[in-house]
């Protein structure tokens, strides 16, 4: 199953996707037929309810999201995936205790369930735990045929960065862009790291890749590309960047850092 997106915020500016099928899928009613009695029929229209609680759950319809998995559940109690997305539901709208519990209960079903140990993960790295989140993230890696590798490495960096393990947050984001350089959320977070480390020709070669790339531009990364040039001293190339990003992005909050001249207040 395809489930929402959970968006990662790393030192304050770099949103990243880090759920499989962000594009938020058709809604489609379920038959309100009679429950089958065959349980591969069973888990098949429990899975139809779980797609639909994701398209609601992305549109951020949380109640209606909640009902659906509720259903889901009722028709097949052993769906991990439905108590996983029900405990991204309940953090979403900040239901603790409900999350917790929902997460116990996916792992007491499969306690190597990777989406359900890079979800936990995450939600303990929002929490600052970040050991245990990094234990989880690990635990997620190591599951065999994982298809959803990268998506983890860049979580983990993340939260190494959060954690102020700059070291540590650019191998794990070095090692990600290496699995697929096409993710510009990986350059974006690794060029943001490097910039912590005041290492600004690696960070402006990342930068750059996603910079160069139309569709890929946001007002993030061009505050960054401002950002790296205001620290190497090219102040005319970072008001070139800041006047450009504030033309494309005028009502961001990167507009208005570059209006105070905040580009070292992150």
């Amino acid at each position: 199953m395809k489930m929402p997106c959970l968006a990662l915020l790393s030192a304050g500016v770099l949103a990243v996707s880090l759920l499989q099928g962000c594009a938020a899928p058709e809604i489609r009613e379920v038959s309100a037929a009679s429950v089958p009695v065959d349980p591969a029929e069973m888990e098949r229209r429990a899975r139809l309810r779980l797609e639909l609680a994701g398209a609601y759950f992305s549109r951020g319809q949380n109640s209606t999201a909640l009902e659906e998995v509720r259903q889901a559940l009722v028709a097949w109690p052993a769906l991990v995936e439905g108590y996983t997305l029900r405990a991204l539901i309940q953090a979403n709208i900040g239901d603790e205790n409900g999350t917790e519990e929902s997460f116990r209960k996916a792992l007491q079903l499969n306690p190597n369930h990777a989406d359900t140990l890079h979800n936990l993960g995450w939600y303990r790295c929002q929490q600052r735990r970040f050991k245990e989140a990094d234990a989880l993230f690990r635990q997620a890696l190591s599951q065999p045929q994982y298809a959803a590798t990268v998506r983890t490495m860049l979580a983990r960096g993340v939260c190494e960065a959060r954690d102020g393990r700059w070291a540590e947050a650019e191998a794990t984001l070095v090692n990600a862009y290496q699995l697929d350089a096409s993710n510009p959320a990986t350059a974006v977070n690794l060029a943001e790291v490097l910039l912590k480390r005041n290492q600004l020709e690696r960070a402006r070669f990342y930068i750059k890749r996603v910079n160069d790339n139309p569709d890929l531009i946001t007002a993030q990364s061009l505050w960054l590309a401002a950002r790296i040039e205001h620290r190497a001293g090219n102040n005319q190339q970072a008001q070139n960047l800041g006047i450009r990003m504030t033309q494309r992005f005028p009502q961001s909050p990167e507009a208005a850092r570059f209006e105070r001249g905040q580009f070292d207040d992150q």
